[in-house]
């Protein structure tokens, strides 16, 4: 039995009646981690554990964290996440309550990524957040999960940090024979590498990242999923952290759930009139509502009265 849960799928009639057409949700942040990472994670732990792995290490800004510590709570496998200084207060508790060692270090991900590779032996599994087929093929399920309930759409909006869930979700789409529906990937601004490597032609890094959204914070897509991003109709758009953090709110509003605003820039495609128009053309989107355990509705509040 995997450790993901089958989430609930609705369409949401306050997004529907905003958007004028059917809005298709995937509440993934209703997943026991917090977020949709537990999916290929948790597949992935499963796998290492078969192999023989007694320790598991993961470097994370949060989300993918909580995941291999749920994991390995579920499994009884201890479990070290390093996290970079940028993780918040919350988000390390978190980790520590699932019985995960934490260590901080560095600045952002790339330093704690390093760390945590100077930290395994062969009896250890690394979790990368993002780039393992493991993990795509486990978020994966997602689709699979959206077409056994018989429900049709025609795009999926997804928010996109190092490129994991969307690599997934074009495995899922493509082994359910719907490779012809495009993917709407959305990114904040300061944590955009998918947009800035699409318009260089090259996977470049960032520099840093400037974003709130510190989970979509690689500075680097994977580079299985940019070539997806090249070679398939993956629509990239771009939006401010303040659109993140507002719609993070009103959905907390419609749906009495709250997301973090990498979760929120996806969201921001609806309630935003402007960014509305990402949608031209579709009639049944489907919004993966990633989610993400690591913000608080003060945290959020505190980001929008900065960014305003």
């Amino acid at each position: 039995m995997p450790l993901h849960l089958d989430t609930p799928l609705i369409q949401s009639r306050q997004l529907s009646l905003l958007a004028d057409r059917r809005i298709w949700l995937k509440f993934d942040a209703l997943q026991p981690s917090g977020s949709f990472k537990l999916r290929g994670i948790g597949a992935a732990c499963e796998e290492y554990k078969r192999q023989g792995r007694t320790r598991f290490v993961s470097s994370s800004g949060g989300n993918a964290g909580l995941a291999v510590a749920y994991a390995g709570r579920v499994l009884d496998i201890p479990v070290t996440v390093v996290i970079p200084e940028s993780t918040p207060v919350h988000a390390r508790k978190l980790l520590e309550q699932e019985g995960a060692t934490v260590i901080v270090h560095g600045a952002a991900w790339v330093q704690a990524n390093e760390l945590a590779q100077s930290l395994l032996d062969e009896t250890t599994a690394f979790l990368h957040p993002f780039d393992n087929p493991l993990l795509w093929t486990g978020h994966a399920t997602v689709i699979d999960e959206v077409v056994r309930a018989g429900t049709e759409f025609d795009a999926v909006v997804l928010s996109v940090g190092g490129g994991g869930l969307l690599s997934g979700v074009v495995e899922g789409l493509e082994r359910n024979g719907l490779s012809h529906v495009p993917v709407i990937a959305i990114e904040t601004e300061g944590a955009d590498c998918l947009a800035r490597a699409l318009a260089a032609g090259e996977n470049i890094p960032l520099s840093a990242i400037t974003s709130v959204a510190t989970s979509l914070g690689a500075n680097k897509v994977a580079e299985h999923a940019f070539k997806i991003a090249q070679s398939r109709d993956v629509r990239s758009v771009v939006v401010s952290d303040l659109e993140a953090l507002d719609a993070c709110e009103q959905f907390l509003h419609d749906h009495r759930v709250l997301v973090e605003p990498a979760c929120g820039a996806s969201l921001a495609t609806i309630y935003n009139p402007q960014r509305r128009t990402v949608l031209d053309g579709f009639q049944s989107p489907l919004v993966i509502v990633c989610g993400g355990a690591t913000a608080t509705i003060d945290k959020i509040r505190e980001w929008r009265a900065a960014a305003a």
